[in-house]
């Protein structure tokens, strides 16, 4: 175990952070006395040690469910679809119907989120990667069967398990210098509140080179969704800056209410892509229907043939993207959420680092077997931090919802994208503030950590971001003469991301 599990340690790391919405008392109200269950429990989450209350933890498990939920949603839309001509289509002509993805994306939500947080302890959920699920409906189907899609998937996370196993992640996890730890928090800070600005609307796309980006719609905050996501900005920020007990999760609830209500009088609808003025994802409206029976039949449908179809270097290629991708996107909103609920030491680490490594990249082997793609930790998990949770009891509330969402699926659309949006908002304030504990006196230290802060939103990814810090750390910090510092690994990972980075070129060269 590291010194980042004594209690001490960890008061400290607390105290350092200034990022949660209230102060912990050192024992709530909900504290367990006696020896009874309530005790174990107590005693195996450490939920009185890391300052927290059952009450904060259900209310942290439940918002972090609130912010995640939309994967239900969105995951279904990039990986599949309702007919063929507007789904993902492979090689063979097959495409994965919405219902089965939605299916098997809550389900192995669900059950990650609860493995994580008994085995790691962590307020984290997981979910199926948006940065994956992506490049496996844009770059990989197109060359492979679906099945055979999800195999290299699952091949991924077994490399990603034997790494972490042989504590070969955890040495490049503590490797990375503390300035580019922090760097790595306030990134994700800024990628987060920008995810929540482009998914609210407040950020659009110009549609032309120069400015890439504009302010909504025509450059004019004019939409009905996206006052709403302004006005549940403005009533969490509030309620955070009072200190209010459950300020997150009321502005949450409190903003849906208000979606709810404007969408009943003006009838919005959602985009779909085609209408600006409508709601993001899903319409807040009430469903007339509550359950539907999932359908599972993906669960198993994998297949690791890629290496006969496409030739053993290609499939290499696409493995070596996916597990540089799912490895340090999780490594750096690992980070991030572990600085956020202050339980990092002061070099970064935290609690039963190496547990938490591995059931990672049990992830991605869970996701890819049920062909829902790879499942990993979710930056939204800092809205649940916000809100109080300190603990793995958080992520049994959130993987539970997502159980029963399998059922529930129509419930889960009440809640639009844009009120989610605000909440990410403000916890990416809420990480941004550690960029307090960077030295910028010294400018090697500066450009390293600006790229990695700056990257990580403009390039919409943590992984470019990490690679970038990595990269001009290495270079600029020996060639100003401090190779003595930096640890072999850290050289050993940047001529990684050189090549990750350059990644196209070397594909033509051998013609993958």
């Amino acid at each position: 175990m590291s010194a980042s599990e004594h209690e001490s340690t960890a008061a400290a790391a607390t105290a350092t952070t200034g990022t949660s919405t209230e102060t912990p008392p050192a024992s709530g109200p909900s504290e367990p006395t006696g020896r009874g269950t309530g005790s174990v429990l107590d005693r195996y989450f450490e939920i009185t040690r890391r300052g927290s209350t059952w009450g904060r933890e259900v209310r942290g498990g439940l918002v972090t469910f609130v912010t995640m939920a939309y994967i239900v949603i969105l995951n279904p839309l990039i990986l599949g679809g309702f007919s063929a001509d507007q789904a993902a289509v492979d090689v063979a002509g097959n495409w994965l119907p919405n219902g089965q993805v939605a299916a098997v994306t809550a389900l192995t939500a669900g059950v990650m989120t609860i493995l994580f947080g008994v085995i790691a302890r962590l307020p984290f959920g997981f979910a199926a990667g948006l940065g994956i699920n992506s490049f496996l409906a844009v770059s990989v189907v197109g060359q492979v069967t679906w099945p055979e899609a999800m195999g290299l998937v699952v091949i991924n996370g077994l490399i990603i398990v034997l790494l972490a196993s042989t504590g070969l992640r955890e040495m490049i996890f503590t490797a990375v210098p503390r300035q580019l730890k922090i760097a790595i928090t306030v990134g994700i800070g800024l990628f987060i509140a920008f995810i929540g600005l482009v998914d609210s609307g407040f950020v659009r796309s110009s549609g032309v080179a120069s400015p890439p980006v504009q302010l909504g719609e025509s450059g004019s905050v004019a939409t009905l969704p996206t006052a709403v996501f302004v006005v549940g900005l403005l009533v969490i920020g509030v309620l955070v800056a009072r200190k209010v007990k459950g300020a997150i999760f009321i502005g949450i609830v409190g903003t849906t209410v208000l979606a709810v209500i404007l969408e009943a009088i003006f009838k919005v609808g959602p985009s779909l892509g085609i209408n600006p003025d409508g709601w993001n994802l899903n319409a807040p409206v009430l469903p007339t229907s509550i359950v539907s029976l999932p359908d599972l039949s993906l669960v198993g449908d994998v297949s690791f043939g890629a290496f006969e179809r496409i030739g053993v270097l290609a499939a290499v290629m696409l493995v070596f993207t996916l597990v540089f991708t799912n490895f340090f996107d999780a490594m750096g909103t690992m980070t991030g959420l572990s600085s956020e609920a202050g339980v990092a030491d002061k070099d970064g680490n935290f609690p039963r680092l190496k547990s938490a490594l591995i059931v990672e990249g049990v992830g991605a082997v869970v996701g890819g077997a049920a062909s829902a793609s790879s499942n990993t930790v979710f930056v939204e998990s800092g809205a649940g931090i916000g809100e109080g949770a300190r603990t793995g009891f958080a992520n049994i509330v959130t993987g539970l919802l997502f159980l029963a969402a399998m059922f529930f699926t129509p419930l889960t659309q009440i809640v639009p994208l844009e009120v989610a949006a605000a909440a990410l908002v403000i916890v990416g304030a809420m990480m941004v503030s550690q960029i307090r504990f960077i030295d910028f006196s010294d400018f090697s230290i500066v450009l390293p950590v600006f790229l990695t802060i700056i990257v990580m939103p403009l390039s919409y990814s943590i992984a470019n971001g990490i690679g970038a810090g990595f990269i001009s750390w290495v270079i600029v910090r020996s060639l100003s003469g401090k190779a003595r510092e930096i640890s072999p690994l850290l050289w050993v990972v940047a001529v990684g991301f050189l090549v990750f980075f350059v990644r196209g070129p070397v594909e033509v060269l051998f013609g993958v």
